[in-house]
């Protein structure tokens, strides 16, 4: 009898123990559902309060931008003159070809390429270097730092003004008057195609290239000086700890300059305007001033949707190119 009570009691111990363990292991999964019942509460309202601040600048967004863009769209579609769209008729693409046979037009295309594309090449490849010397111990540093910043403050519509005196095509200008005391007959800088296409991308390279180096300078005085330190220690000369070291680290900040001018050149419109008011001929014409010009002053809004849509997309294609070449050679110096 008792070597039976000794067996029953032997079976029963594990299932004794068993009952336990089921419920640690059935309080353990109540825990963890719990748990992700709240993260996942935690996680909502979290979203939630994102959405509340967003909504306000989301409305506004659609109803500055979204909207008016999709009317321009539209527009583009027809005849409007910027009246009454109820008497607008549809015609197509038309006003898509209309702009490849304009000369005007495509002249403002032309040049708002060409003045972005140069502008942003030559402050890229002025301003890094001058990020790089303005970063180095030398006597006046910072007035020399204030005094490339300060280029950057006036207005462009200010700067045309100022720069219309000093490039005038006369003898009287700021810079014929001095060419004239070396005995140079005057140079017609604003009147020459050529010339005046070339006094707008300088007096924007002159203004714009001290913002940008001020913007590398603060990303140059992110890089720790240990790896300099580092790097003169293992007989690196300057120029390769540029290649190295600096270029690298400076591949961010050049993606936020280059989107940054390249946004800017295509929407170009004070300096030109101020400066030559588009001449001579629509030598320096730009797309922006295409648009008002043609949409607003002519009353061819069909026209000038059609352009300002055209505009948009050339915009989208090349700021796409812009992030994947900066993509592209992030991934190549890293």
């Amino acid at each position: 009898m008792s070597q039976a009570t000794a067996i029953v009691t032997a079976s029963a111990l594990p299932e004794a123990g068993a009952a336990p363990a089921r419920a640690i292991a059935g309080s353990a999964q109540d825990f963890e559902a719990s748990h992700t019942r709240d993260r996942k509460r935690r996680n909502l309202m979290e979203n939630l309060t994102s959405v509340r601040f967003l909504l306000p600048l989301l409305a506004v967004y659609i109803i500055i931008v979204l909207i008016p863009f999709l009317q321009s769209i539209v527009f583009s579609l027809t005849d409007y003159d910027g009246y009454d769209f109820a008497n607008a008729k549809f015609v197509g693409i038309a006003n898509y070809q209309a702009i490849f046979q304009d000369q005007t037009l495509l002249a403002g295309l032309g040049f708002t390429l060409l003045y972005t594309v140069a502008t942003t090449v030559l402050i890229t490849a002025i301003a890094l270097p001058l990020a790089v010397t303005l970063n180095r111990k030398f006597f006046g540093r910072n007035f020399a730092r204030s005094l490339f910043f300060f280029f950057s403050v006036p207005s462009m519509a200010v700067l045309g003004l100022v720069w219309q005196y000093i490039f005038s095509p006369l003898g009287t200008g700021a810079v014929n008057t001095f060419l004239g005391k070396l005995g140079v007959s005057p140079v017609p800088w604003l009147s020459d195609p050529a010339l005046a296409k070339f006094c707008v991308i300088f007096i924007a390279v002159w203004a714009q290239v001290g913002w940008h180096a001020t913007l590398y300078l603060a990303y140059l005085q992110a890089i720790p000086a240990d790896l300099y330190e580092q790097a003169s220690v293992d007989g690196a000369t300057r120029g390769q700890q540029f290649v190295h070291i600096t270029l690298p680290q400076m591949v961010p900040a050049m993606g936020v300059s280059i989107f940054m001018l390249l946004t800017g050149g295509l929407k170009v419109y004070d300096l030109p305007f101020t400066l030559t008011t588009g001449g001579p001929g629509n030598a320096t014409y730009t797309v922006t001033q295409s648009i008002i010009v043609t949409g607003i002053g002519s009353g061819r809004y069909g026209i000038g949707s059609a352009l300002g849509v055209m505009f948009f997309l050339c915009c989208v294609v090349l700021v796409a190119l812009q992030q994947i070449v900066t993509s592209l050679i992030e991934k190549r110096l890293s």
